[in-house]
């Protein structure tokens, strides 16, 4: 796999990915399980930059945007939980709660976070880089910006090996049994969910979209939330 192995960061001066990796550090001194998520998600991040860094999108301005705007979704949401928990979307308030739960495995913190991020707040970033400039791009340039969205999933895809070695094995060691015995099968099932989850997204930002009436969209982005929640239940076997 091309980023098997860690990342290949070609934007060390990135200031998101330096964000992600000062608050990762101080989590990781104390023990604090949201890193296992923000480690992830920082791996995810920087082999997107690498891709944009070789012009693999159809509009790298357009996918270095989107990564920054989806990033201040995640630490807004982090500084609201922090200041005051019950002020956080409900989802993180799950996600980040599951985090210091000793009975939760790591697997389940880690897909809670990416459930919470994915299913919730890129739905809300892809409507905000959109919904400018929707009703006046033409059925290509709409394309381009859902072809750009879907090779991330390789990118994501081509993270998950690393994610499995350097986040949840270390934290989990029965992962490594689990690797040997299924060889590619147990990530392909990750990949396999995380894109069904993306296409979902992109079809709820559309529909966004399409939405006039504030009251109509406040009520899809609650059961945006709902369903997000409803899959956390489900990671938690609840």
């Amino acid at each position: 796999m091309l980023f098997s192995k860690g990342t290949k960061q070609l934007n060390p001066n990135n200031p998101t990915i330096s964000h992600m990796e000062t608050q990762t550090g101080q989590w990781q001194e104390i023990g604090d399980d949201k890193a296992l998520f923000l480690r992830c998600y920082q791996m995810m991040t920087s082999n997107v930059l690498v891709a944009v860094d070789h012009h693999e999108f159809n509009d790298p301005i357009w996918v270095s945007t989107l990564l920054d705007r989806f990033a201040d979704y995640y630490f807004i949401a982090l500084r609201a939980y922090e200041d005051d928990p019950a002020s956080a979307p409900t989802v993180w308030q799950v996600a980040h709660n599951a985090a210091k739960d000793p009975k939760i495995s790591a697997m389940q913190k880690l897909l809670l976070g990416v459930n919470a991020h994915i299913n919730y707040d890129l739905v809300l970033t892809l409507v905000d880089m959109l919904e400018a400039e929707w009703d006046d791009h033409t059925e290509d340039v709409r394309n381009g910006r859902y072809t750009d969205h879907c090779h991330i999933n390789k990118i994501i895809g081509d993270t998950i090996d690393a994610v499995q070695d350097e986040v949840l094995e270390p934290a989990m060691p029965i992962m490594d049994v689990i690797d040997k015995l299924l060889g590619p099968i147990d990530e392909r099932i990750i990949v396999h969910l995380i894109s069904q989850w993306r296409e979902k997204v992109w079809q709820n930002a559309t529909c966004l979209l399409e939405m006039d009436n504030p009251q109509e969209k406040s009520h899809f982005i609650n059961q945006i939330e709902q369903d997000a929640l409803q899959t956390g239940s489900l990671i938690c076997n609840k």
